[in-house]
């Protein structure tokens, strides 16, 4: 599913992504694999390709909110795509966490009863591949998700369409 030209010396357009649970979350509750067998062909070949790729947190994310639904059951088949942040990744996300605007980001409530918090990894994880964030997330003056943080840090940021579109991919 690589584009580029058919010159030699040019590579390939190949983008990575790294999917943030509110993408992966709509893929699986609006996109049946009985309805589009062509998509999930797709998806799951950019996933053994380790073309697309997530966080640990992520992962902990599915298991905790989704326990016995579809996601839950195809993330546990794919235990690699959850990736353990590199020291450079948290490097980041302590560069990242240090500007108290970004500081939301992570929830007091999730702090106090251990849940996960992907954010700032997702971000991180997307500016170390180099990669491109896929999150369903929008961006909004002055605030502190995803999108923001990714024009801040330079991080290109997509939703699930774009991602699909980027991919060349029509159903």
């Amino acid at each position: 599913m690589s584009r580029g030209g058919s010159n030699p010396i040019c590579k390939p357009l190949v983008e990575d992504y790294v999917f943030d649970t509110s993408s992966l979350r709509v893929l699986f509750r609006h996109f049946y694999e009985s309805r589009f067998p062509s998509l999930w062909e797709g998806f799951d070949g950019l996933v053994r390709a380790g073309r697309i790729v997530s966080v640990r947190d992520v992962g902990k994310e599915i298991s905790v909110r989704h326990k016995e639904d579809r996601l839950a059951k195809w993330a546990k088949s794919y235990p690699s795509l959850f990736h353990l942040p590199t020291e450079e990744e948290l490097l980041f996300v302590t560069e990242l966490l240090r500007i108290r605007h970004f500081q939301t980001m992570i929830k007091r409530q999730s702090i106090l009863e251990g849940r996960p918090s992907a954010d700032p990894f997702v971000i991180a994880k997307a500016k170390y591949l180099p990669g491109t964030v896929v999150t369903q997330e929008l961006r909004k003056k002055n605030a502190s998700g995803i999108p923001n943080a990714c024009e801040r840090f330079s991080v290109s940021c997509i939703n699930l369409e774009g991602f699909m579109e980027r991919e060349d991919w029509s159903f």
